[in-house]
């Protein structure tokens, strides 16, 4: 057994409204709030460096399960690749800046699945390492800093904002069990969105700094076969998850959902016979990158969603591409 014995978020003060991205794109502030679903979105303030905000993430989390640093055995980071410098182990940095002592640590990416990834390897690690007890998975994300909002072909990108999530996985005590998971990659979309600049195939130089920002080669290309492969992804990942914790779609209480378009994430939730009660659209925070499940999860526990028993599902989305979910049985009490 593997349980979440505490959850923490961080989220910069400075915000981004949709009249701000309406402004900065050409698009009618209609279109921002109704059809890319933001109303309002955080954005880094001047210290807000990835590895600082998944600090403060890292210490709300370990005060949430009553935990001091020094208890933690492992941290697995999740902060994004575009962090505080490239060609880092910045959760090398992470352990010591939360006074982590005794705990070794590393870095993983699977861009905006992250989190999903994350939770699921701390839980395989306790299962297979007997001298481990404790692992923190923490990260946090800022790549709205490579938005272009002149280039419509990133459009679908325009909701990305910035914070930290962490969690406290433990081997046994209470928290919320950790349970089944499903994963899917699709490398066909390997190269779709990408910064085509600043590595070993196009050396950042002086006259290409300006493409150092994420860009989309083929948005014709990319839409047409995401249509047939996003939503039928989502479903089989979740569906999976669940049914491998031994349950029913029908029993999920709620569904902690990256932020997506409206409609997509409707037409999710209708597919799988559930109602707006069973999510929460993320349209004051945007896109979050891996965070977004961590912050859902805060929310419906904030908002008296959940009750002892209840089963949930984090659901996510990266670039590369992959789909992923983990299931989790909220055991921690009431949360009213």
């Amino acid at each position: 057994m593997a349980v979440i014995a505490g959850l923490g978020t961080y989220l910069p003060e400075p915000r981004q409204s949709a009249a701000d991205i309406a402004r900065a794109s050409g698009l009618p502030e209609a279109v921002v709030r109704d059809k890319l679903g933001i109303h309002s979105k955080p954005v880094p303030g001047p210290e807000d460096h990835v590895s600082t905000m998944a600090a403060r993430a890292s210490r709300a989390a370990l005060a949430d399960a009553g935990l001091d640093a020094q208890a933690v055995d492992t941290v697995v980071c999740i902060n994004e690749e575009h962090k505080d410098y490239p060609v880092w182990t910045s959760g090398i940095q992470l352990a010591h800046d939360i006074g982590a002592k005794r705990a070794y640590a590393f870095d993983i990416g699977q861009k905006c699945g992250s989190g999903v990834l994350g939770l699921k390897l701390a839980a395989d690690m306790l299962h297979a390492d007997p001298h481990l007890h404790t692992a923190l998975v923490a990260g946090g994300y800022r790549n709205s800093d490579l938005i272009d909002y002149s280039d419509p072909d990133v459009r679908f990108l325009y909701n990305l904002g910035a914070g930290a999530g962490a969690a406290v996985v433990r081997r046994s005590g209470p928290g919320h069990t950790l349970l089944g998971s499903s994963f899917v990659t699709d490398g066909s979309f390997a190269g779709d969105v990408l910064v085509p600049v600043g590595g070993s195939r196009a050396p950042l130089t002086p006259d290409n700094v300006g493409e150092y920002r994420l860009q989309v080669r083929d948005m014709a290309g990319m839409r047409e076969r995401m249509a047939s492969r996003s939503v039928p992804n989502f479903l089989h990942v979740l569906r999976e998850a669940v049914a491998r914790s031994g349950a029913q779609v029908a029993d999920l209480r709620h569904v902690a959902m990256l932020h997506m378009k409206r409609s997509a994430h409707d037409a999710i939730l209708d597919e799988l016979g559930l109602g707006p009660e069973h999510s929460i659209y993320l349209a004051d925070y945007g896109h979050i990158g891996q965070v977004d499940g961590f912050l859902s999860l805060q929310l419906a526990a904030q908002q008296g969603r959940l009750r002892r028993g209840d089963l949930v599902v984090i659901v996510a989305a990266g670039i590369g591409y992959v789909w992923n979910a983990i299931c989790l049985r909220w055991e921690g009490g009431d949360a009213a």
